[in-house]
């Protein structure tokens, strides 16, 4: 990375084709260009927010730490902020300048999930007894 590099919101508009993408996250700038093809989440998920800052799209989704690490990987410089810019939104995490840490939505995530895999569960031993208490009334 270019450590020095500085882009405005200006310059980072320019920047919002699959072959040419500029993206915000955290005020820093990330040229995403080479891994749109490769996205889990499609090619237009990155094209919404292209040019533009993706923080809270980047964030709310609740990325792992590898994506976090992918994103490091295609980091190009710092946003320069001019006079009349929207502000970052604040963030929740404990460290300055760290990302929002994404607990509560994982655990909410994990919970849904218990709970689909509990219900699956009573549902199939429901059915079973159902279809034993059936075949010893047909006996």
């Amino acid at each position: 990375m270019a450590d020095g590099k500085e882009f405005t919101y200006s310059d980072i508009s320019e920047h919002t084709s699959k072959r040419d993408l500029y993206l915000v996250v955290h005020d820093k700038v990330y040229n995403a260009s080479s891994f749109v093809d490769e996205h889990p989440g499609g090619e237009e998920v990155l094209l919404d927010v292209g040019g533009q800052d993706a923080t809270e799209a980047f964030e709310d989704v609740g990325h792992s730490d590898e994506a976090r690490e992918i994103l490091n990987g295609l980091l190009i410089g710092n946003l320069k902020r001019a006079p009349g810019d929207a502000a970052p939104k604040p963030s929740t995490s404990t460290t300055p300048g760290a990302p929002k840490t994404t607990s509560d939505s994982a655990g909410l995530g994990i919970g849904v999930y218990a709970l689909i895999l509990v219900g699956g569960a009573a549902a199939f031993f429901a059915y079973q007894y159902l279809q034993s208490s059936s075949a010893q009334g047909k006996s």
